[in-house]
Parts: C-alpha cells; structure tokens; sequence
C-alpha cells in the first residue's frame, strides 16, 4: 500500500478514533485537525501532527491542506449543540474543508455520510449532508462517499432502554439492519483510500433485526426479555408532533432514528465484530 499524506477531520469523534489508529498503524502520515489539542495524545510523532482548528470557523483552517493528498472527512453531528445547525457542521464545516483542499491541489477526499441518505433527504440530518455529497462530486476532486449503516455506538440507546428492563419498539421489530463497528468502517475506508469516484455502503457482519438487537441488549444486562410493540401509526404521529411542535435542534435526531427503523436496511455485510460482544463489553460499563 502506498503511504500518503492524509488530514483527518474529525479525529475526535466515535469512528475518527478508531480510522487514526488504522492509518497510523498503517504508517501513513497523519495531520489530524482538532479543537482541542489534547484531545488526542500523541505517542506517534513520526506518523501524526496534531493541528488545532475549528472546522466551522474558515480562517482557523488556512492552507490547512498544504502538501496534503488525501482528506478524510467524518465530520457531522448527531445531536445538535453549542447553537451549531446541521448546515453548519455537516455543511458549511465540510465546505470549508472542501474549499482548502481545492485551494492546495489535494486528490482524493473521502466522506463519511450516512446509508440511504441520498433517499431520505427530506430529513434534517440528511438535508446537509447530501448538499455536501453534491457539492464534493461536482468539486473536480477524487472522492470517495461512505455510507455506513448505524455505528455500533448508536446501538447504546437500546442498551438504556433495557438497563430499565423492558425495550419499547415501533411496529413489528422485524425490520433489519446491520449496524457497523468503528474499527472495521475504519479498515475498510483505509483499505479504499486508492479506489475514486465511488460510493461505498457498508454495513457489519450480522444482520440483525430490532427484535434481535433488544434481545442482545436485555441478555447483556441480565435481563429477561421483555420487548413492548407499539403501534407503528404512533411512530408517525410522534414524528409529526415533534416537527410541528418542537425545534431541529430536539427532532433532528429522533426523526432520524424513528425514520430508518420503519424499515429494511441492509448494507453488505463486512467485518469481524459482533454487537453481542460489544453490548456485553458496554453493558459491564453500565452496571459499574
């Protein structure tokens, strides 16, 4: 594999943590940008520089991508705070990356955006998203799109559920997914980092349905299964009560969520990690 020069933006996030040990351990070098320089420590200073910038603040960023050939970008929010929108960080921060590695020539920029967004882009989280995915491909750069299926991180909101014994889910709880382990996303983008021009969708090894997923979580934890079923006309009146009468900022997320667990999403299985074992690892952190 070649050994290049990469900015990683976002190196402080759930999936940012576990791409900059990959490309270290790679040996690539590594200028990872981050708010707060001690964020990250650094026992790699042959392969990693540590910048301090704020994405959504330009002038922070200047010639930021200087003797830089490929950016990674998984910048974007979840949860919306610090009075930042959606536009501002999944767009605007994004753009701000783009405009700079224009600017200095750089390659290839990959992002990390989310499965199916291209399909659902009446919702706030994805709205942003994909107005960044349109601007990168008529950029001129290389890019690569990722778009992973949910991260196993986002599966802790089912283990919450179950620390209070029972799971509560919309409609049948047989819709599936099969949600992705930061560190074999992290592979795999490093393992495509050659590949341009693409979108690559992905997932995790197991394809598991929200019934699956609220067993594992309630087992985890010790607890008997105990999963309520609601009805699912009661997941689209909660969405809608929640647009009419709160801000993004409290629906953004929910929506979300509640949108893409209406139905199927399978990605194509990759990966060696299992939600069982990484729910049984966090659920001992839980009990503590």
């Amino acid at each position: 594999m070649q050994h290049t020069n990469i900015l990683l933006a976002g190196a402080t996030g759930y999936l940012g943590r576990h791409l900059l040990k990959v490309l270290i351990e790679k040996q690539n070098q590594v200028v990872a940008i981050v708010r707060k320089p001690n964020q990250i420590d650094n026992p790699n200073e042959n392969y990693l520089e540590i910048k301090q910038a704020e994405v959504t603040k330009p002038e922070t960023l200047r010639d930021i991508c200087k003797g830089i050939d490929t950016v990674i970008s998984t910048v974007g929010i979840t949860r919306q705070k610090d009075g930042l929108t959606y536009m501002d960080v999944d767009y605007q921060a994004n753009m701000n990356l783009l405009v700079e590695a224009q600017k200095s020539g750089v390659n290839h920029f990959v992002y990390v955006s989310a499965i199916n967004g291209d399909k659902y882009r009446n919702l706030k989280i994805f709205e942003a998203k994909e107005m960044f995915v349109d601007a990168l491909k008529s950029s001129g750069l290389n890019y690569t799109i990722v778009r992973p299926n949910g991260f196993f991180s986002d599966m802790k909101d089912f283990l919450q559920m179950a620390k209070s014994g029972r799971v509560y889910l919309f409609g049948s709880g047989n819709q599936k997914f099969n949600p992705i382990h930061g560190e074999d996303l992290a592979n795999a983008i490093v393992e495509n980092l050659s590949d341009f021009n693409k979108t690559i969708t992905i997932g995790g090894p197991d394809v598991l349905s929200l019934n699956d997923i609220s067993k594992l979580a309630l087992t985890s934890l010790n607890k008997p299964i105990k999963i309520t079923h609601l009805p699912d006309c009661l997941r689209r009146f909660t969405i809608w009560s929640l647009r009419t009468f709160t801000s993004v900022k409290t629906y953004g997320p929910i929506e979300f969520f509640l949108t893409l667990m209406a139905e199927d999403n399978i990605a194509p299985t990759y990966g060696k990690h299992h939600l069982k074992d990484y729910f049984r690892e966090e659920a001992n952190t839980l009990e503590i």
